[in-house]
């Protein structure tokens, strides 16, 4: 199929269906998959009995609520029992065609697989995705991502599908990549946002300038939050001189399953592949559309192991009005990993916001690290930086200074601000960067 490539729209029927006709397909599809996930996954058919729920009680997009919750440790228990593919796979595994795993980052690492139908269209959306941030045929794709089974590794796919010169970098250390982008002059990378900022950094050091030397147009991030932070953004942009893009994608369904587009006003997410519903971390209440929550996700079309009513640990919020870009497909807004977020004198603090802080303060490098502790059976929190190496200004001065910024944006200062000189902070990582940790004792279940 030949696409004009000055249309912005992959598929401009389905990314502007009027939101009516949005939900009467995802009603269909979520009737088909909840009946097919009870009729051919150990796991679901059990649960539902249990629950006093069949697929027939799904009669619109609302009844959904009425089914139980699945998360990481429902797949992790299911794994492997009964058969290679575990309770929650709905086909066998001769039609099996792909698997990837998690990283095992919060748990035992656990295996999503796919059917023939699910991978392609999964690179459908992948290739959507990449033509809604201006991906074309004549482009030239780095794809500098982990391929080691891990479910973005594929999504390179989706990029010689929509015709783009594709170079499977993977992970590359730095000097070879930074050849590789010298050499044949690549127009699009996707990489992490904090690898992306230190590539940069890395490349003027090394006496190139992203802007002069190297020919990227576009950076895609994902994996980290960074690309949704205006100033981390903003940051990357300035070095490389190249327009920021975020994706955000989820072992469990797709490498990328929302991406931006030119507004930059959250992410678009797939909502013809997924159901989205927002709800309170703490009592698993339904929330309205636009209130922050926990992101639940209900798989429509993917049957090799569906995925009803998951709760993907991510703390945000879904704007299902139509974007200024015309599409029509809800965006969801992002605010950071259940597991990250902490409470500081009854503040909910995301380490989103501090990375905010620090990444548009002038006068230090843009490395934090934040070390959450106990003292007098409370929640505190240190905030660790570095100066910039032109900065005259004293440690002290540039700590007070940070201190009162973030007190400024989250509302609750911390306990302390630590300054160390540029480069003295081990954060820098080829991939993501581990810029939390936390030190308690108690338990701070939220």
């Amino acid at each position: 199929m030949s696409r004009d490539i000055n249309n912005k729209f992959w598929d401009e029927e389905l990314e502007t269906l009027p939101r009516e006709e949005l939900e009467k397909r995802q009603l269909a599809d979520l009737q088909e998959i909840v009946k097919f996930a009870y009729d051919n996954a150990p796991y679901y058919k059990r649960s539902f009995d249990e629950a006093g729920v069949k697929p027939e009680d799904i009669k619109t997009l609302k009844d959904i609520r009425k089914f139980p919750f699945i998360n990481k440790t429902t797949q992790r228990d299911t794994q492997g029992v009964g058969s290679f593919l575990g309770e929650l796979a709905a086909v066998p595994e001769e039609d099996v065609v792909f698997i990837s795993t998690s990283s095992g980052s919060t748990g035992v690492p656990t295996m999503r697989q796919k059917n023939k139908k699910d991978f392609d269209e999964f690179q459908d959306t992948e290739s959507r995705w990449f033509w809604q941030i201006g991906m074309r045929p004549n482009d030239r794709y780095v794809h500098a991502l982990n391929f080691s089974l891990y479910v973005g590794g594929p999504d390179v796919i989706g990029a010689q599908n929509l015709g783009a010169l594709c170079i499977w970098g993977g992970t590359l250390p730095s000097e070879r990549l930074l050849f590789v982008l010298k050499t044949y002059q690549p127009t699009v990378i996707w990489t992490s946002p904090s690898y992306a900022w230190q590539l940069g950094e890395k490349a003027l050091k090394s006496g190139i300038d992203p802007k002069k030397d190297l020919n990227i147009k576009k950076i895609i991030v994902a994996g980290e939050l960074g690309g949704s932070i205006e100033a981390t953004r903003k940051a990357i942009e300035d070095i490389w001189g190249a327009e920021v893009y975020d994706f955000y994608g989820l072992s469990d369904i797709f490498g990328a399953c929302a991406a931006m587009c030119e507004a930059k006003d959250g992410l678009h997410i797939a909502e013809n592949h997924i159901l989205v519903e927002t709800v309170d971390i703490h009592t698993g209440e339904v929330l309205e559309p636009g209130q922050v929550g926990e992101l639940v996700f209900t798989t429509l079309r993917k049957h090799a192991r569906p995925l009803i009513r998951f709760r993907t640990g991510d703390i945000g919020r879904i704007d299902t009005t139509k974007c200024s870009c015309g599409r029509t497909h809800g965006r969801i807004h992002i605010l950071g990993r259940k597991d990250d977020m902490f409470i500081v004198s009854a503040v909910n603090v995301f380490p989103s916001d501090i990375e905010a802080v620090v990444r548009e303060h002038k006068g230090i490098t843009g490395e934090y690290l934040i070390r959450i502790f106990e003292k007098d059976f409370t929640n505190k929190y240190a905030v660790e930086i570095e100066k910039s190496a032109d900065n005259p200004k004293s440690d002290d001065e540039v700590a007070a200074e940070v201190t009162a910024a973030l007190k400024a944006r989250i509302g609750v200062k911390p306990a302390r601000v630590v300054v160390h000189p540029d480069g003295g902070l081990d954060t820098r990582s080829e991939h993501k960067s581990k810029r939390v940790i936390d030190e308690r004792n108690l338990d701070y279940n939220i």
